[in-house]
């Protein structure tokens, strides 16, 4: 039973990923967009899930990585580097950057972590807007655009998210199954006793760490393209840094298809609202948020279904037999 619970999800995303890749024949500009979306946030998602849902520690560096991948493929763009080679450059950067920070914030634990964090975002973004004559400051910088019409640029920015998103989900696919991911668990469960039992706890977090801002690093960049203009204020945005734990935890955090449901689901809602209540969508949204958070602690993957099916047939049973 548990076997095929597993396929169909499987077969589910399977069949996700080809609806996603066949919408650029049939789908207008709008769905690819969403579209969009929900791969760059599914992979930001699946990446968070290394540090945050894996190992417990609750990150809020995500628009950092973001951020530098955005101006690190920028910048190497302008100095006449193909598109493709400064992504891998920004990806590259972003990682060895993560690793090194790594070794001195992993040092804390708890809120003393979320804060430390959520400081190197501010650290990052004030860097960045002082330094003018290398990255335009607070007045931005522009990308190089894409060649080619708009229709075939969102094409290619789909396609290239979708298998960074994919990418990413394979890594955690084996590192879920691997020595790293049994030693993560541990490190999330009990830290001291897995350090006790052979862990080594700080090669563990660091790596931990490192994936995920490695492929943050690769959207950001991917993102700078399509957009074709960044500045500090858009590439740190403290609401980004946000928005991706909040996705994890609504789909169902250290499961692997967890992120990839709370984004896609997240985007989606975050659409609606935005179309349905044009000047309170953030506060619905918001409202939202923290009602799935309180009733939906484990996310939606984690929910007992069956229990849940079987409370709504006892409780239509009851009503019908008052009738």
């Amino acid at each position: 039973m548990m076997t095929n619970k597993i396929s169909f999800k499987y077969l589910a995303l399977f069949v996700s990923v080809l609806i996603i890749a066949s919408l650029p024949l049939y789908a207008d500009n709008y769905a690819i967009r969403v579209a969009i979306s929900i791969t760059m946030f599914s992979a930001m998602a699946l990446s968070w899930n290394f540090i945050g849902g894996f190992t417990g520690y609750p990150s809020f560096a995500t628009a950092a990585f973001f951020g530098l991948g955005c101006y690190v493929g920028a910048l190497a763009q302008r100095a006449g580097v193909p598109s493709y080679l400064a992504w891998v450059l920004a990806t590259l950067f972003v990682g060895a950057f993560a690793a090194f920070l790594g070794l001195i914030i992993l040092r804390l634990k708890g809120h003393y972590f979320a804060i430390g964090s959520i400081a190197i975002v501010e650290l990052t973004r004030l860097i960045i807007s002082s330094w003018e004559s290398v990255t335009g400051g607070g007045d931005g910088l522009n990308v190089p655009l894409m060649q080619g019409l708009p229709a075939e640029v969102a094409s290619r920015v789909l396609y290239t998210m979708l298998v960074i998103a994919i990418a990413v989900f394979l890594v955690s696919f084996v590192v879920d199954k691997a020595r790293l991911g049994f030693g993560l668990r541990c490190i999330n469960q009990n830290e001291e006793a897995a350090d006790m039992v052979g862990v080594n706890t700080t090669q563990f977090k660091i790596m931990a760490f490192t994936l995920s801002a490695l492929f943050c690093g690769t959207v950001g960049a991917v993102y700078a393209s399509w957009v074709g203009y960044i500045d500090p204020t858009d590439s740190f945005s403290i609401l980004l840094t946000v928005k991706v734990p909040v996705m994890v935890l609504l789909g169902g955090a250290g499961t692997l298809l967890g992120p990839i449901v709370g984004a896609a689901g997240f985007v989606l809602m975050e659409e609606f609202f935005w179309a349905s209540f044009l000047e309170w969508n953030r506060a619905a949204l918001g409202i939202l948020i923290v009602f799935l958070i309180f009733f939906l602690p484990h996310g939606l993957l984690k929910l007992d279904y069956r229990k849940l099916k079987n409370h709504f047939f006892k409780v239509h049973s009851a009503e019908n037999k008052r009738n």
